[in-house]
């Protein structure tokens, strides 16, 4: 294809894209108005426009990349798949992949986790984990119907579903949704108030939902060493069951293969999604202990069933792609070699310290969030109209390297197998970016 046709392909389909799509949490006056990037295939750590221009994929393609694009071992594993069944049911039949699948899961698992139900977004396996747990207390051997309340921390993002917005606390995403939820209980960050408010209401509370270690979607706001097992502990000095969501902790992104083995928690329900098929193909899981299991177990007249399900459930061809991954964890030792990479990141990031634009750097293992502000001294944010973040979005393309924005802080995310030499190039891209940016603000 020469040049010229090359040009006029890539008009053509960004004219159809703002004329038919509608893209996830984008203001698409904004997207209909600038040029955006169509991105065709991927190689390692880098994505492929039209173009042929590569970009360093700094974010995973939403944190969900581990061991780099177009990996050869999953990509034989979904073909492999794809030559013996493309779906099957999971609603009364089952398949090798899924059975090996949650086999694997459950030997990784922390805690007492012994059971997986396979859904196909984050968002869904939170909402399992809270239906499960409001089941549970009406049909466990000491049954508390009264327990129907949901107990989380202010700033938590669980998902875009109703369920999951519900035991959210992000404003900006979910506010204009709030006669939709059902009512739960929240608190800040201080331990103190976090027990009162659970013994206070522990007798109406079925869980406490939390991100381990880290929140994700508010900023990367990271916990104090030990929060997560305090809050933890709590729950289970009230009798209150811990649903912890690694939709995007699991997996290698805090360094450890799920966030709560750094401090040594076992959940009773456990949300996976994001990293856990490599980030290939829509795959959610949610872990749950034997004796939650076994509250469901009964006579069809009882109606213990957990009536949930969706059509592409246990999908097997999304199995195969998750058993490939953590076939790769293991061939490639990826947590082993993460750990140099952790290190790198966090003495890279200190010169950045000295742009005036940073207004705080945060880090939990291979999870990023570098605040800009108006004012250091003062936390004085940006007005949002400057959009400041996404100027230094612009600005890192230009140097070839592709990164989000939550507000105005910038998210850095790459694949676990980002080379080192390709992690400096990251910090080195970014560091310029608002190096270039704060050079032409007013």
């Amino acid at each position: 294809m020469n040049h010229t046709m090359n040009i006029s392909l890539s008009i053509n389909l960004e004219q159809d894209d703002k004329r038919y799509l509608w893209h996830p949490f984008t203001q698409q006056q904004d997207w209909e108005a600038e040029p955006q990037l169509i991105i065709e295939r991927a190689e390692g750590s880098y994505l492929i426009d039209i173009d042929g221009n590569r970009y360093l994929d700094g974010v995973s393609s939403l944190w969900v990349n581990v061991h780099g694009h177009c990996r050869p071992e999953i990509n034989q594993a979904i073909n492999a798949q794809l030559q013996r069944v493309a779906h099957s049911t999971f609603l009364g039949l089952t398949h090798p992949p899924g059975i090996h699948l949650a086999r694997r899961l459950i030997e990784i698992a922390p805690g007492q986790l012994q059971r997986v139900f396979y859904s196909d977004t984050g968002a869904a396996a939170v909402e399992i984990a809270l239906k499960m747990a409001f089941q549970y207390w009406r049909q466990c051997p000491d049954p508390c119907p009264q327990k129907t309340r949901f107990f989380s921390l202010r700033n938590d993002y669980h998902g875009d579903t109703v369920g999951a917005m519900s035991v959210g606390g992000i404003d900006l995403f979910f506010q204009i949704y709030h006669p939709l939820f059902f009512p739960t209980l929240t608190a800040g960050y201080d331990l103190v108030e976090i027990e009162r408010v659970i013994a206070t209401h522990a007798d109406e509370l079925a869980a406490v939902v939390m991100e381990p270690l880290v929140q994700g979607a508010a900023g990367i706001l990271v916990y104090p060493p030990g929060f997560t097992r305090a809050v933890w502990e709590i729950a289970q000095r009230h009798n209150v069951l811990f649903i912890v969501d690694e939709v995007a902790t699991g997996f290698g992104r805090t360094g450890t293969m799920f966030a709560c083995e750094h401090e040594d928690i076992a959940p009773d329900l456990m949300a996976l999604g994001k990293g856990i098929s490599g980030g290939y193909l829509p795959l959610a899981a949610t872990l749950a202990t034997e004796e939650i299991y076994r509250a469901f177990l009964g006579n069809v007249d009882q109606f213990r069933t957990f009536y949930h399900g969706h059509t592409y459930t246990g999908n097997p061809v999304v199995c195969a792609a998750a058993l490939a991954s953590l076939d790769l964890f293991e061939r490639d030792h990826t947590l082993e070699h993460l750990a140099d990479k952790i290190v790198q990141l966090r003495q890279g990031l200190q010169r950045f310290w000295e742009l005036p634009l940073v207004g705080d750097i945060r880090q939990c293992g291979f999870m990023v969030g570098i605040e800009l502000l108006q004012d250091r001294a003062h936390k004085t944010p940006f007005p949002l109209h400057m959009r400041v973040a996404a100027q230094v979005i612009r600005a890192a393309r230009q140097r070839g390297v592709i990164i989000r924005p939550l507000a105005d802080t910038l998210v850095l995310m790459p694949p676990l197998a980002i080379s080192s030499d390709e992690l400096a190039y990251l910090l080195d891209a970014v560091y310029a970016a608002i190096q270039a940016v704060a050079e032409v603000l007013p």
